[in-house]
């Protein structure tokens, strides 16, 4: 009996021994099932361990809450990309047209930063080379400027072709003609299919140079965007064309703030310009000085005409915008001026000296409100007069006007200009697409 339980106990003993030496195999020398892999594992460690134990797991993994939200995340950028992908190939199937704009002429940055409201990259305006793009109606435009744009030295990567060229005057139109040799060889090779052209006209209109070029006139150039009130202007392939703002001296896209419209300005007109003998301009400081009305206004003469601003005197002009209620716009080789336009940007109204000037401009039966032609037909709000002898009586009708009233008026003029810009962008956009897009017609 006593050899019985003893030989129990020894069975017992070796059994918990066995166990013993089974659990110590199971915890440390057990070879373990391979985990998921954690290339995407957090590598600094895991995070919230109590908050995601599962109670009864065969066996716990101190990365589980990382590999889950890692999959979770992996998931939401695998449907954003699938989301952009269908976005961009429905966008790609709505956009129809590309053209690529060729920048050969400052005029082409009033185009592209002001009308269209496009950015270019790099943002420095020095740059050898910059470029933008936008999507605009059922086109994909590009544009590429500056100094190392040269034909034969670039991608053409679009079938439609917009150049801005300068044709002011002979050393400019022979560059001009230089790009539309280029672009004339790009279409005989069909490597190109249309061509327009956005034009710096000359100041008396003698743009004759340009009519051979016309596919109306046997040439390759479909449409034509001519700056100043051109006879030839018929509104079905030749278009007047803004002139816009003087980008060539780095005039700014100005942003409208509230103290623009709401704080009382300084002076009530002003006038930072060239005066040439015996011009207007000179009867307009004249004026001024009789009625001693320039020690209510800004007023900085100059005799010499001068291409480049200094810092100092492109502030001073800014500020004189920003700081009068009214811009005095006398004429100069041609009624429309840049001035205009930068005086819009600031909401100070334009008077402008409504004469027409010597040379070819405007001289067409479809002209009957020439000068000016454009910006009357788009109701410009200024004040427009024939002589400068009414001048006087305008700025005391000024000094009698309340705050609110001029704010208001600011108001006007910084909308009407905002939808002038608005208008001339979609009516480029719609030109360009009516001429370059296939015709529907069976």
């Amino acid at each position: 009996m006593r050899g019985a339980r003893r030989r129990l106990c020894s069975a017992l003993i070796i059994a918990y021994g066995l166990f013993s030496l089974y659990a110590a195999y199971t915890v440390f020398l057990r070879p373990r099932r391979p985990a998921a892999p954690r290339s995407h594992r957090d590598r600094r460690g895991p995070r919230g361990f109590t908050d995601h134990v599962a109670l009864g797991n065969e066996e716990w993994n101190p990365w589980d809450a990382d590999e889950k939200n890692e999959l979770a995340a992996s998931q939401q950028r695998y449907e954003a990309n699938l989301k952009m992908i269908k976005y961009a190939r429905s966008h790609l199937e709505q956009t129809s047209l590309r053209v690529q704009i060729w920048g050969k002429a400052a005029i082409g940055l009033y185009l592209w930063q002001h009308i269209f409201g496009g950015h270019l990259e790099p943002a420095d305006m020095i740059a050898q080379w910059r470029e933008g793009s936008q999507n605009a109606g059922k086109t994909y435009f590009s544009f590429l400027t500056g100094p190392s744009v040269v034909p034969g030295y670039f991608s053409v990567e679009a079938e439609h072709v917009v150049l801005v060229l300068n044709g002011r005057e002979p050393s400019k139109i022979a560059y001009a003609t230089q790009w539309l040799h280029y672009a004339q060889t790009l279409m005989e090779t069909r490597k190109i299919q249309h061509v327009a052209v956005v034009l710096l006209g000359n100041e008396q209109c003698n743009n004759a140079w340009i009519q051979p070029y016309l596919k109306r006139n046997g040439g390759f150039v479909n449409l034509l965007f001519v700056t100043y009130d051109y006879a030839f202007v018929n509104e079905e392939d030749i278009f007047q064309w803004p002139l816009g703002v003087a980008t060539y001296r780095n005039f700014p896209v100005v942003e409208p703030s509230w103290s623009m419209l709401h704080d009382p300005r300084s002076y009530l007109c002003n006038f930072l310009g060239t005066v040439y003998k015996n011009s207007s301009r000179e009867t307009l400081i004249e004026i001024l000085k009789q009625d001693g009305l320039d020690k209510l206004c800004w007023i900085a003469a100059r005799e010499q005409w001068q291409p480049q601003e200094t810092n100092e005197s492109f502030k001073n002009y800014q500020d004189a915008l920003l700081q009068s209620d009214l811009t005095l716009c006398p004429v100069g080789i041609n009624t429309e001026c840049y001035r205009i336009y930068e005086a819009c940007s600031y909401g100070s109204l334009p008077i402008i000296e409504d004469v027409m000037t010597p040379g070819d401009c405007g001289n067409s039966s479809v002209y009957h409100s020439a000068p000016l032609q454009l910006l009357k037909t788009m109701g410009a709000p200024f004040i427009f007069i024939k002589n400068w002898k009414e001048l006087p009586a305008i700025l005391e009708k000024e000094k009698k006007m309340s705050l609110h009233e001029k704010i208001q008026r600011r108001k006007k003029l910084l909308e009407w200009y905002q939808n002038f810009k608005a208008w001339m962008r979609q009516k480029f956009i719609n030109t360009l697409e009516n001429s370059f897009l296939p015709s529907d017609k069976g």
